[in-house]
């Protein structure tokens, strides 16, 4: 038994320091890496005693107990580092609610989907996007033809994850070890509903409840022990977040884990309740102004919005699903990401930017309305806002290479996590880790790490420029208007000046 334990010894030192220069060839470039298969296991020849790797070291002293011993040597390989020679699952599983009550829209059962990672104290629970439905009409139809997002009868087994969520560390460098769950969206409300199926709506709105739910299912599955319990999504998703992050603490501050630190990063979900560009008839979630929407859909899931929110905005509580007016409210920390240029919410304001250029009118609005987004998140204090024209980022597999003033976004993310820590031991920030990123350039894609676009007909790549001509950008009037030469404004288009 002594000679095993020094073996153990050994081998972990051996695994640990191969473990760290893995992590080390992991880490660094910004080049997106396409996403690796992990590698088969080594195959083990017993009756030659030969394998593909090896370790020079005498096992004849624990003979009699090789089988096990080799298992846990096995074992601890693969929950050392993900880079082991062993075969590693990399893919939540789903799994389904234990309150049987609790449901998706057309009352099939809510669920979520779990990467369990033992050791890690790290928890991340994200919420999916995919719009709304706020009236028996535009439901029906979402049922017709998006039925995914509103029923769980036909969810996979297996969900990979991607961008943040995934487990491999060149893909997402600060987050790849952690605890992964993937809540599906299946709620239409953006995640506020706590409403029962009736037979005057015909469907269920459980967004709320459901996200409580999963946490405490899985409080069984581990969260217990956590420290951190990162609450993240995208689109409405992102809005969820803003709507829920006080409610998952509170929740679990009421069951007694006081240990565990909550914290919001809300992607995609910082909407504006601007004045549309022009009006049209309210039919759809993609139609409708943002406030008529939200002020007829509250009423028709039985929404919930936070308490502070709620008292500040009595009788009013659509406010509460705008970003600049919930935020305030939000006593938990809650990072946020907001491209300046958001395509869907560009689709609301009825912006089309494909097809024919854009007009004059249409061009001042678009401007305008990065001037809007950024003086609503100048006083967030933590957030990374690129002028980019997109929606989503953080399960997207570039969003490790878009960056504000040479900080990238996994990086903003750690400097937001080590400057909490240092506030929690009463250490001061670092330096050189900054947390509030903003662009200040003025026009959509000025950014030149913003994510590719792609011509809608041709599906060839354009620069910002082709980006800017195809859209009906004026190089010459535009130069006038700033009292500077053609050429110097070209200039400064492509380098994102």
């Amino acid at each position: 038994m002594t000679a095993i334990r020094v073996l153990s010894s050994v081998l972990v030192l051996v695994l640990m320091q191969s473990g760290a220069l893995c992590a080390r060839r992991f880490r660094g470039g910004r080049n997106p890496q396409p996403r690796r298969t992990p590698p088969p296991p080594p195959t083990y020849r017993a009756d030659r005693g030969d394998t593909t790797e090896s370790f020079p070291l005498d096992f004849t002293a624990v003979e009699e107990n090789m089988d096990n011993f080799m298992t846990q040597v096995k074992n601890l390989a693969q929950s050392l580092y993900p880079c082991s020679a062993q075969k590693l699952d990399y893919d939540m599983k789903l799994n389904f609610l234990g309150n049987t009550s609790v449901t998706c829209n057309d009352g099939s059962p809510a669920g979520y989907y779990l990467k369990e990672s033992r050791g890690s104290r790290r928890w991340l629970i994200f919420l999916e996007g995919g719009w709304y439905c706020f009236n028996k009409e535009n439901c029906d139809s979402r049922y017709e033809t998006m039925r995914r997002l509103m029923s769980s009868s036909k969810w996979p087994q297996t969900k990979t994850g991607t961008g943040i969520l995934s487990p491999l560390p060149e893909e997402n460098p600060h987050w790849w070890n952690a605890n992964m769950v993937f809540i599906p969206y299946c709620s239409s409300d953006v995640w506020s509903g706590a409403t029962a199926k009736t037979e005057q709506s015909g469907y269920a709105f459980m967004g709320s409840l459901i996200i409580q739910e999963v946490v405490k299912d899985l409080l069984n599955k581990g969260l217990d022990n956590a420290k951190v319990l990162l609450l993240a999504g995208s689109s409405a998703g992102g809005t969820g977040v803003l709507l829920n992050v006080d409610h998952v603490a509170e929740l679990l501050e009421g069951l007694g884990h006081t240990g565990i630190q909550v914290r919001g990063l809300s992607d995609s979900g910082w909407f504006l309740d601007n004045k549309q560009y022009h009006c049209t008839d309210c039919v759809d979630a993609v139609s409708c102004a943002p406030t008529e929407t939200i002020k007829r859909g509250i009423k028709y899931w039985g929404g919930v919005v936070p308490e502070r929110c709620r008292q500040t905005h009595e009788g009013e509580e659509w406010n509460c699903f705008f970003g600049y007016r919930v935020f305030p409210s939000i006593k938990s920390p809650v990072f946020v990401v907001q491209w300046l240029f958001d395509e869907a919410q560009l689709t609301v304001d009825n912006i089309q930017l494909t097809g024919q250029p854009v007009q004059e009118s249409q061009w001042r609005y678009i401007q305008n309305l990065g001037i809007e987004l950024r003086n609503t998140l100048k006083d967030v204090p933590a957030m990374f806002a690129p002028a980019c024209l997109s929606h989503e980022v953080i399960t997207r597999n570039y969003w490790i290479d878009v960056q504000v003033k040479g900080t990238s976004l996994p990086r903003a993310l750690h400097c937001w996590d080590r400057s909490l820590n240092d506030n929690r031991n009463n250490k001061a920030p670092p330096k050189g880790c900054p947390v509030h990123l903003i662009d200040s350039c003025p026009w959509p894609h000025c950014n030149p790490t913003c994510p590719t676009i792609r011509d809608q007909f041709t599906g060839q790549e354009m620069n910002v420029i082709q980006f800017l001509m195809h859209m009906g950008f004026d190089v010459q009037k535009m130069a006038q208007q700033q009292g500077m030469d053609p050429s110097k404004l070209l200039g400064m288009l492509s380098s994102g000046s």
